[in-house]
């Protein structure tokens, strides 16, 4: 229960993370340069909260170190710097943000991306089978899976709006409110007040519309391209999968490459503004 994790919070100590180490792990990640030094400040906090909580495994003859699960946990902890608790209401603890990740503990790192087989039905009943190379997976209240070898590159990816940290920790928050059979949206929680709507109603309707719209116009611009040659978008086409992806796409970007991101969708700016509190963590 949230008021036992809080509970414990407030009591725990963790771990300082060496000032070298930290030093060592924003270099890594430029897109965290823009973050004010009492952002930075929280970031860390919430770090060392994250790495107490979580326990990280290698497979395949992976060793974890410390600048690892520290790069993992400073890109995951990016998104909640503003946010509010996944009930819609701030947070009086800081650490309490870390409720957003609180179904799961483990989180596998492989040495490259993962072949996993997948199975689908078409509207005939037809099974179809594949193989799909995964950087990332988050499943509903089990451990997350992650790409060293994406992780790694998280500094250098940037520019083309990737970030599969972000992508699967993202996924996490949408998955919070669902009940058995559901897939993810790509709808939060929102918090209260969300960009002065009169309720939650309101508030749900307002990003339904203009994801919605999003949604619908990246669709339509990756099959420009696929079908007639026109110019490919900016983020991976992936974002066209389903609503959960194309949310799960845009935040990475949103994160690791905000002017872009501006220029490409400035009405999901506007959006994610006022789901992450972007002006609490300047």
């Amino acid at each position: 229960m949230s008021w036992l994790a809080s509970l414990r919070r407030r009591w725990r100590r963790p771990a300082a993370v060496p000032d070298g180490l930290w030093r060592d792990t924003l270099a890594a990640l430029p897109f965290l340069s823009s973050l004010s030094g009492a952002a930075l400040t929280r970031l860390r906090v919430l770090c060392e909260h994250f790495m107490a909580e979580k326990e990280f495994s290698g497979a395949n003859g992976l060793v974890v170190t410390d600048a690892m699960a520290l790069s993992i946990a400073a890109q995951a902890c990016r998104p909640l710097l503003g946010m509010h608790g996944p009930d819609g209401r701030a947070v009086r603890h800081l650490p309490d943000l870390l409720d957003w990740y609180d179904d799961f503990v483990g989180i596998v790192l492989q040495p490259g991306a993962v072949l996993a087989r997948r199975e689908v039905r078409d509207h005939a009943g037809v099974v179809h089978e594949y193989t799909e190379a995964l950087a990332g997976e988050a499943m509903d209240g089990g451990p997350l899976m992650l790409s060293w070898e994406d992780v790694a590159s998280a500094g250098e990816r940037a520019a083309i709006g990737h970030n599969v940290v972000i992508h699967e920790f993202v996924h996490k928050m949408d998955m919070r409110e669902l009940q058995v059979g559901e897939q993810p949206q790509g709808a939060p929680t929102l918090p209260d007040g969300f960009l002065n709507t009169r309720d939650s109603r309101a508030a749900r309707a307002h990003w339904q519309r203009v994801m919605k719209d999003a949604y619908e116009g990246f669709r339509e611009a990756v099959a420009m391209a696929e079908r007639f040659g026109g110019e490919p978008p900016w983020l991976d086409d992936y974002a066209a999968k389903n609503p959960a992806e194309f949310f799960a796409v845009t935040c990475e970007a949103y994160f690791v490459s905000r002017e872009r991101f501006g220029q490409e969708f400035p009405a999901l700016l506007a959006l994610y503004d006022g789901f992450f509190n972007a002006s609490a963590a300047p």
